[in-house]
């Protein structure tokens, strides 16, 4: 029995380390045995490779310049003329095009949601937290902004502002917000009644102090998730604003417009067409696989 008790005592020891295995790294596990998100991470990390080395390697001429025109071969298919994936309606390298397009998709997906994180969790917050009457004036606010529709709401504010890259940005942010604001306030509203909370607020901790160190570090698994998803939203939306001809301007490339400009010539060059077409859609997957992965990493009842 003597000898029995330091096995005992050494199992004990590791299955208390097991469960104290920090939420952040358990959760990093378990995102890296999601194949698909995994995957989708890779692709999204070689997008961005590619877009912040595009001007490098037009620089040391490795690939054509976007804006260059070879109007010797106007419409070639891919691997003609110098041209890898063939070139469009100007005779433009497609290769290039796309490589430059990333970074205006990348762009917009992602800075989007640094506007959109800060209103939404402002709001999310305060609604929460205070309830009675600032809740209400909040959610109704919310309620009020929801109610327009997204498309028309952007098409009118790139008409009256321009279709700048600033007012593209802005429009896009302006009507995604609401459902991170109405996520935040529901976590929040759920994690306040919480035991730690109720003794964080008797010992005297101010609101500023209860929300930063307790509600919102605490919600921040959702709130992650959600704006993960957020980005294809506004890639996508983006892209749609290129095709109907009122989001980024001629000649800077984005993949929405190059659907657009290749879309009539589709059947004498379906490559002009297909080729953007699945850059939208593979970072769109990708983008959802890395918000799945997410998803099952921080919820802790998806725990195996």
């Amino acid at each position: 029995m003597a000898l029995a008790a330091p096995a005992l005592e050494q199992a004990v020891d590791w299955e208390v380390a097991e469960q104290q295995i920090g939420l952040w790294q358990d959760a990093w596990h378990r995102f890296r045995r999601n194949r698909l998100a995994v995957l989708g991470a890779g692709l999204v990390l070689f997008l961005i490779l590619v877009a912040f080395l595009s001007p490098l390697l037009v620089h040391f001429h490795l690939i054509w310049n976007p804006g260059t025109q070879d109007v010797a071969n106007i419409e070639v298919g891919p691997a003609q003329a110098g041209h890898p994936l063939g070139s469009d309606e100007l005779g433009r390298d497609t290769l290039s095009r796309l490589m430059f397009g990333s970074r205006i998709s990348l762009s917009v997906g992602i800075l989007v949601q640094g506007i959109i994180l800060p209103i939404g969790m402002a709001i999310g917050l305060a609604a929460g937290y205070f309830g009675g009457r600032i809740d209400n004036l909040l959610m109704r606010f919310t309620d009020i902004w929801y109610a327009f529709p997204d498309l028309i709401f952007v098409l009118v504010l790139v008409s009256v502002f321009g279709p700048s890259l600033l007012t593209i940005f802005g429009a896009i942010a302006l009507v995604n917000w609401v459902g991170l604001a109405r996520l935040v306030r529901g976590q929040v509203l759920a994690i306040k009644e919480k035991e730690y909370i109720e003794a964080a607020r008797s010992s005297g901790s101010a609101p500023l102090k209860l929300i930063l160190k307790h509600l919102l570090p605490n919600a921040l698994g959702p709130i992650i998730v959600t704006v993960v998803f957020g980005i294809p939203s506004a890639i996508f939306l983006e892209a749609v604003l290129s095709f109907l001809g009122v989001g980024i301007q001629p000649p800077t490339p984005t993949w929405g417009q190059m659907v657009f400009d290749g879309y009539e010539a589709i059947y004498a060059n379906p490559s002009a067409v297909v080729l953007p077409a699945l850059a939208i859609g593979f970072t769109l997957l990708s983008f959802s696989f890395i918000g799945d992965g997410l998803r099952d990493a921080l919820d802790p009842r998806m725990k195996r």
